[in-house]
């Protein structure tokens, strides 16, 4: 039976045509109240987005072996997200999803229910009313994804605990003034983190975020590696892949520590010493420096405990291109929209070409600059990869939320780059 005032009014996302009880904005940008029983926030596409093409390289890579990948869309509100996956990824591959959507709210679940009958795949979905919380020890999972509202913290420990021997946890929070250290308080309670508001906060934040999923999968004898991470407008979402690993949890503390705003030499010789920072940087100050977890550093300027190493893998990052995105409006069946295929594009823009530098040890918010080294103004983040690019270092403009590049060149060499005008 379809839920009262079905069949509202229609929302198209990529090519999904939703349908919710009452007109949504689709240019809304930032949080969305859960007033309405059909709850929907159209700020969250882009995310929705990247999840379709993520798990369409991931069912191929790293759960290659998988026949039923078993999923669960933990806070599913109306259902967009499952309804994307499986509308959008190629057919092969959804019909591999055995999708469980869970939500506190029935009326958000009627139209789910409703939504889904128009699927062809929609038989391979359950709809369950209830706590996320108790749904994920139900079974072991191959791809958990969290949406809460506020922080994912109270499911992360159930859900390293309720992968499969090899899975992907995908996470966001809307806490980010705690997680930027805008709101210490918060942020100290529920991740027993400290985070410098400077302009890498957005980036400590996920880092912070990390390392509370690392700490949770280690205490479940299970290791993370990160995905992707990504801060876009009013939240903050990272994706890992975790396996069992006795021995990965046993060091997952080795990538877990600190990061320091303008470091002394001392903290730039321990960086090098702790392969936190290449070796061609000694003798340089930096703007910002890992240390480790050992380290303990004190004052002001000190943001985690957080996660040190790399933040993506660069293989997912470089399938996930402007042009992959424009592949969902390939389809003859599918609902062509320029509109929704320029909010697709935006969804991924820099991510494909930033994986050539995300092992990178700096990324450089280029509005700084002038206040660290001295200057008349910020330089293009688009030149200054450019140029180092050109000297032979690896080097891309970020898709962090602030005009900033990533690369691998010494720090010297960024400095002597700006100063000559870049």
């Amino acid at each position: 039976m379809d839920p009262p005032g079905w069949p509202g009014v229609p929302y198209l996302e990529g090519t999904t045509v939703h349908r919710v009880p009452v007109a949504v904005d689709r240019d809304r940008r930032g949080p969305a109240g859960k007033e309405s029983g059909g709850f929907l926030n159209p700020a969250m596409s882009g995310n929705r987005t990247r999840s379709v093409l993520m798990l369409n390289y991931l069912a191929d890579s790293a759960l290659e072996g998988v026949h039923r990948i078993q999923t669960i869309d933990s806070m599913c509100a109306t259902g967009i997200r499952t309804r994307r996956w499986l509308n959008e990824l190629p057919e092969k591959t959804a019909s591999r999803l055995r999708v469980r959507m869970c939500d506190m709210n029935e009326v958000a679940l009627e139209w789910a229910r409703s939504n889904l009958t128009r699927d062809p795949l929609g038989h391979n979905v359950s709809l369950t009313q209830g706590d996320a919380r108790r749904e994920l020890l139900s079974q072991g999972w191959h791809w958990i994804d969290i949406d809460p509202y506020g922080s994912p913290m109270p499911f992360l420990d159930l859900a390293m605990q309720a992968t499969a021997r090899r899975a992907i946890v995908s996470m966001s929070a809307t806490d980010t003034a705690a997680l930027s250290g805008s709101s210490a308080g918060p942020l100290m309670r529920r991740y027993g983190a400290r985070v410098w508001p400077d302009g890498l906060k957005h980036d400590s934040g996920l880092r912070v975020l990390l390392a509370a999923a690392a700490t949770a999968a280690a205490r479940h004898d299970r290791v993370i590696t990160p995905l992707l991470s990504v801060w876009d407008s009013h939240h903050l979402r990272v994706t890992v892949l975790v396996d069992r690993s006795k021995s990965g949890a046993n060091s997952h503390q080795e990538s877990i520590g600190w990061r320091v705003a303008n470091p002394s030499q001392e903290d730039v010789e321990l960086a090098i010493s702790a392969g936190l920072l290449p070796q061609h940087d000694n003798g340089s100050r930096p703007m910002h420096a890992m240390l480790p977890l050992n380290a303990s550093p004190s004052g002001p300027g000190v943001s985690g405990p957080l996660w040190t190493g790399v933040v993506g893998d660069a293989g997912l990052m470089r399938s996930m291109s402007e042009e992959a995105a424009s592949l969902i409006f390939a389809s003859k069946n599918s609902t062509s929209n320029l509109d929704e295929e320029r909010h697709a594009r935006r969804a991924v823009r820099n991510i494909a070409s930033e994986a050539n530098a995300i092992h990178g040890a700096h990324l450089v918010v280029t509005d700084s600059l002038p206040g660290f080294l001295g200057g008349a103004g910020p330089p293009s983040p688009y030149s200054m990869a450019q140029g180092l690019r050109s000297m032979g270092f690896s080097a891309e403009v970020s898709r962090y939320g602030e005009p900033s590049f990533r690369s691998d060149a010494p720090w010297s060499t960024i400095v002597e780059l700006y100063k000559n005008g870049a």
